[in-house]
């Protein structure tokens, strides 16, 4: 099953996999990944679960049910997503993205039948993604070493860590009716990993090392997401607070 931070921006990683294809691929020790040979191990337990399972489900759900349900399914785990995403915001101290959440949420649970509708983008009202990880970043922790997790896929200490505190904020798992629960939660991965099916079509056949390139593309977009600069998050060294604007 691919990850939790890859499966949210199919687009993303796309242009990841084209910078990587063109830059070639060479590729060495990484200091940020001294758990390879484990982290290695856990990647080919979770690509084989993804071959055997994952992906042909996926395959599945995406040539039996129409486009705009699957469209529709997006939307409405998406919408959920924007209500921990606000809470972040405003614990990052980010004012204007924590307005631009609670009014995607409230634009799309009504108007938007739950969620299931996207009425906010087209409004102009800006998505931002965030998690506790991200907001650990914002306010100092280092990410830590490069971390794979099984079933779940690339993390870093820091990130699994959060994983706790995301669980909590996450509305599908606070869902009382075990079954119900559970249904959304496979509903969710699989919508996710049929996402994936292009970019990982591309990736299977590009000759570059899979693991390496999802390291290093992860890593990339982790720091980008919570260097306001856009500068590479070093992993050994604690994100400094972007400083307040003068008034």
């Amino acid at each position: 099953m691919k990850t939790r931070t890859m499966m949210k921006r199919p687009g993303l990683w796309a242009g990841l996999l084209a910078l990587a294809l063109l830059q070639g691929c060479a590729t060495g020790p990484n200091p940020r990944d001294p758990f390879e040979p484990f982290n290695r191990s856990v990647t080919r337990f979770n690509d084989g679960l993804d071959e055997a399972i994952v992906k042909p489900v996926a395959q599945a759900y995406q040539g039996v049910v129409p486009s705009p349900v699957r469209t529709g399914v997006n939307n409405f785990f998406g919408n959920l997503s924007d209500v921990w995403s606000f809470v972040n915001n405003v614990l990052q101290a980010k004012p204007q993205a924590a307005a631009d959440s609670f009014m995607r949420v409230s634009v799309n649970t009504l108007i938007g039948l739950g969620g299931v509708l996207d009425w906010a983008t087209p409004m102009g009202i800006e998505r931002h993604r965030e998690d506790f990880g991200k907001t650990l970043g914002r306010w100092g922790v280092a990410t830590g070493p490069y971390l794979v997790l099984p079933v779940l896929g690339p993390s870093t200490v820091r990130d699994t860590a959060a994983l706790v505190v995301d669980t909590k904020g996450d509305l599908v798992m606070q869902v009382d009716h075990v079954p119900t629960r559970n249904s959304l939660y496979v509903l969710r991965a699989v919508d996710l990993r049929a996402s994936l099916l292009r970019a990982g079509e591309v990736l299977d056949g590009a000759a570059l090392d899979k693991y390496s390139f999802t390291r290093d593309a992860y890593l990339q977009r982790r720091g980008a997401a919570v260097e306001p600069n856009g500068d590479e998050e070093r992993y050994d060294l604690p994100e400094t607070p972007p400083p307040a604007r003068a008034k």
